[in-house]
């Protein structure tokens, strides 16, 4: 029985790296890793050389034993932790679902090998709970100009089953059916989850409770345009000349 799964798992933590930052390191992707970690599969031994080598750690060692942490510090110093580093690890890595990606998402949502193979977000959120990101592809949250539009980017926060019925009406979510995702308001009725658009001219999906595999609640936007500035400055540019009339006035 090889022990390189339980020893490169014991580097990460040592060094705080997570399974995405590890696997850069050496050109692996994140769910090969994982796997390598849970002894589904065994590296290459070109694969085990490299990060033997990289870690100052005799191949031996790496494969025959159970490497400790006073083991691996001994190794090499670097390995160390610093105060900079474990902020930068706090960092939560989030999967994000693309136009291309989407349809094969329906299908895949809960396999490993491919949410590791989704492009990530790196944010500062909290990295004990779930998120997805979510490129949005229409203009079906819009509304007079303003809303979400092609190419904004949308986080969503788990929502177990248990509780989608305590969501509060309209609360933005990304549902997760059978046959398509939906970035809509939720509405919960006697008829079902009712998922509507911002868009006036389109109309309200109602799906089963049932009929949905994941729901998330969305907590962030990115948007991909520059916010309009011309009314907020407007605004000001006449409040301050109101203000100089009425001080004319009053002299």
């Amino acid at each position: 029985m090889s022990f390189f799964g339980k020893n490169i798992k014991k580097i990460r933590g040592v060094k705080g790296l997570s399974q995405q930052a590890f696997a850069d390191l050496f050109d692996l992707k994140r769910g090969t890793l994982g796997a390598y970690e849970e002894g589904r599969s065994e590296p290459k031994i070109d694969t085990i050389i490299l990060i033997a080598n990289y870690f100052s750690i005799a191949i031996g060692d790496m494969l025959t034993a159970e490497l400790t942490v006073n083991q691996l510090l001994r190794f090499n110093d670097s390995l160390t932790l610093t105060p900079e580093e474990l902020e930068r690890e706090q960092f939560a890595q989030i999967p994000c679902i693309t136009e291309k990606t989407a349809h094969d998402y329906i299908e895949y949502y809960d396999n490993d090998a491919f949410l590791a193979d989704l492009p990530t977000l790196t944010l500062p959120l909290n990295t004990e709970k779930d998120f997805i990101g979510y490129t949005v592809t229409n203009l079906e949250m819009t509304t007079h100009d303003k809303g979400l539009f092609p190419k904004d980017v949308v986080i969503g926060e788990k929502v177990p089953k248990k509780v989608i019925t305590k969501l509060n009406n309209g609360t933005v979510v990304l549902a997760v059916t059978d046959k398509t995702l939906i970035l809509r308001r939720l509405y919960i009725t006697d008829k079902g989850l009712v998922l509507r658009a911002d868009h006036k001219n389109v109309d309200d999906i109602t799906v089963d409770k049932k009929a949905v595999k994941q729901l998330w609640r969305v907590r962030y936007v990115f948007f991909r345009r520059m916010p309009d500035f011309s009314d907020s400055m407007e605004d000001k540019m006449a409040f301050l000349e109101a203000q100089m009339k009425e001080l004319r006035d009053s002299i």
